[in-house]
């Protein structure tokens, strides 16, 4: 069920006629994308004795990754619980319900850190509860990359050669995992982030967001800054309209992550060197945003069907230079945590499980960087 997903040549109205772009369609994943990470973590635990037979499994998730957690918990014998927030959609609520897991609903955000700190410390709270409960950690767990390499190698079988990948930035794990293994066939590849509007991964300061499954008001130790060549934030009704468009061409879409990265993904096909070969990472289906992406009196609502969508995006010379609203792209990409190191780590193979705090003590997991200028 999990993995082989395919590959569709995307082009007009996202790319020109005669070029296009790769998506890799990982809706097609019973859960999404995250069936993978899920999956592999929750294994990779197991073998090293972390996670015992019937132990709990808790973790935060703004929704796709609860969903693979409820497929590994299904499939491996553990029970789940899912702490999330109000922003998670009524339908995803009651899918991960169904699939078993416990959904737990924080009520205020964490004055800094947001949703997504609200949520880290109600896990931390839970994980102290029960000493045999375990926690993915995804934004700082090595596995989380390590998942992606099966992606990795699907690319190089169905495509030969990539020369631009294009991916959206959460936790920072796909993009870092998939990117890693391409440079072993392509050492040329180029990696174009895609994040959404105020979110502080790339340096830019927090804000309320509306896109989910994208984006961060943390900084996840995941995210590989070096591997980068430049990174896009995209705006909530930029994305819509980029969905909406690959829906009503390829029969082919899905949500806030998608919409973003097929903006982005058109635009390279439209200004990189003819015989460029793009794939775009398409991390889910549209099933579980037809409430919002697909529902017009949501759209109206929070003004995203009215809103003109440029040809192009905006340039900045420093992520600092400017607090972005739309389509924005920046060559300079740093770690906004002001960490020195300039190379990647190697993946670490330490034991992982986190304290009850939320803060995994290991210092030898993350790829961090100094400023970095392609």
């Amino acid at each position: 069920m999990v993995g082989n997903t395919p590959v569709l040549w995307v082009t007009e109205p996202l790319a020109p006629s005669g070029r296009g772009f790769w998506a890799k369609l990982e809706g097609a994943n019973p859960g999404g994308m995250k069936d993978r990470t899920a999956l592999h973590m929750v294994e990779r635990a197991t073998a090293r004795g972390e996670l015992a037979p019937g132990d709990p499994i808790i973790e935060s998730t703004s929704g796709t990754l609860g969903l693979g957690l409820a497929l590994a918990g299904m499939v491996h014998g553990h029970p789940v619980t899912l702490v999330t927030d109000p922003g998670l959609e009524p339908l995803m609520r009651h899918m991960l319900a169904a699939y078993g897991a416990r959904v737990e609903m924080v009520e205020q955000p964490h004055p800094v850190g947001g949703w997504q700190q609200a949520r880290r410390d109600r896990v931390a709270e839970l994980l102290a509860e029960d000493p045999r409960a375990w926690c993915p950690d995804q934004y700082r767990n090595p596995d989380n990359r390590e998942a992606y390499e099966s992606l990795a190698l699907e690319l190089v079988a169905q495509l030969g050669r990539v020369d631009v990948l294009v991916c959206s930035v959460g936790t920072g794990g796909h993009s870092a995992g998939v990117a890693r293994v391409l440079r072993r066939y392509f050492p040329h590849l180029k990696l174009v982030g895609v994040d959404t509007v105020a979110s502080t991964i790339f340096g830019q300061p927090a804000g309320p967001r509306l896109m989910r499954g994208l984006g961060s008001s943390i900084h996840p130790d995941n995210v590989d800054y070096p591997a980068f060549d430049e990174i896009h934030w995209v705006a909530p009704s930029e994305a819509v309209w980029a969905c909406r468009a690959l829906t009503a061409t390829h029969h082919a879409s899905g949500g806030w992550s998608v919409g973003a990265v097929a903006l982005v993904a058109g635009w390279l096909a439209r200004t990189s060197e003819p015989d460029a070969r793009i794939a775009a990472v398409f991390p889910d289906g549209p099933l579980r945003y037809f409430d919002t992406v697909y529902n017009d009196d949501y759209c109206r609502t929070h003004g995203l069907l009215d809103a003109p969508v440029p040809d192009e995006p905006a340039t900045i010379t420093h992520p600092g230079d400017a607090v972005v609203t739309s389509w924005t792209r920046c060559t300079t990409v740093l770690d906004p945590r002001g960490r020195r190191r300039t190379e990647p780590t190697a993946q670490s193979t330490t034991s992982h499980r986190p304290t009850a705090d939320g803060i995994d003590r290991r210092s030898d997991h993350a790829s961090t960087a100094q400023e970095i200028t392609r």
